[in-house]
């Protein structure tokens, strides 16, 4: 059977990282959402007309079989294996998880540029507040998450430029899209990010170039960034570079 995608249609999101990785091996995957009856079909399930343990409490999540798998980071933990996509030793599966999981606290920082205040009112109702917010985000929080995990590909012991192990993973696909989302969001800001986060930009340029991935870019299954996404351009709150 072919895995399962549950998105919000229109926008690459936090459905994003996902797709990245099944896209990668060309995994047999459908992305619901994206015909007539997919949206009625993922609320179902969020509503839990599916049963206790097919009910997630929101999208992203990914359905195998008789199995159902919500959040970024739980979803590829979970497909890593059985794609290739993580080392097969413990240690490297915790550490992929782990370098995950603080991609999702950096994804939802990203998201609070623009919505600082609440997720119910319009970015137009909050501008002064994302001014603000996206200023610090953009002088502390970038340095703080891009720096680590450029030190992270730095240190790997591997030496071959990835984030886990000696072969790509899934975090190395992840960390493409934070490079890629940034750019478009702030592209004033990220002028410089390749000299600051050397070892990451290698990573997107390698990711980039990918066969399966370049594919997939060029492709109408690659949804553009837009203003209803995680990754947002906004002019006023771009900076130029300190």
């Amino acid at each position: 059977m072919a895995y399962e995608l549950y998105y919000w249609d229109g926008i690459q999101g936090r459905g994003e990282f996902v797709r990245l990785a099944l896209e990668e091996v060309r995994a047999d995957y459908l992305d619901v959402t994206r015909d007539g009856q997919g949206m009625q079909r993922m609320l179902d399930y969020m509503r839990g007309r599916h049963g206790y343990d097919h009910m997630p409490f929101a999208p992203p999540f990914l359905r195998d079989g008789d199995i159902v798998v919500s959040h970024v980071a739980n979803i590829l933990h979970y497909l890593g294996p059985k794609l290739g996509l993580v080392p097969k030793d413990e240690k490297s599966r915790i550490l992929a998880h782990g370098l995950q999981l603080t991609i999702t606290d950096f994804v939802a920082e990203v998201h609070d540029t623009h919505h600082p205040i609440s997720t119910d009112d319009y970015y137009e109702d909050q501008k002064d507040e994302a001014k603000a917010r996206t200023k610090a985000f953009l002088k502390h929080r970038v340095p703080k998450f891009m720096g680590y995990f450029d030190r992270i590909i730095g240190a790997n012991p591997a030496k071959g430029g990835h984030a886990v192990g000696g072969g790509l993973s899934y975090v190395d696909l992840s960390l493409f899209q934070l490079a890629e989302g940034l750019s478009y969001a702030f592209p004033r800001a990220m002028e410089n990010f390749a000299k600051d986060y050397p070892h990451v930009a290698k990573v997107r340029d390698m990711v980039r170039q990918r066969p399966n991935i370049e594919a997939y870019l060029t492709s109408k299954r690659r949804l553009a960034f837009n203003e209803s996404g995680i990754f947002r351009h906004y002019p006023e709150l771009d900076q130029d570079p300190a």
